[in-house]
């Protein structure tokens, strides 16, 4: 898997694991401060999109992932 897709599948991942975590309806509700990190990951998702720059992807091209094309 390229660095690329890695951020994405982690950051889907991260959103709905703190939405989980975060609604208070959800089974596994624990604190809607959760709900503060599903707007961590939107944020840096949105200025990634304006920078072309993402942290996790280059942590991850650090730990090895190749780059995605």
């Amino acid at each position: 898997m390229t660095s690329w897709q890695l951020v994405r599948l982690l950051a889907g991942t991260f959103i709905l694991l703190s939405l989980a975590l975060g609604i208070p309806g959800s089974p596994v509700f624990i604190s809607q401060w959760w709900l503060a990190f599903t707007a961590f990951v939107g944020a840096n998702l949105l200025q990634s999109a304006f920078t072309k720059w993402c942290m996790l992807e280059t942590i991850l091209r650090k730990l090895g992932a190749p780059l995605g094309n």
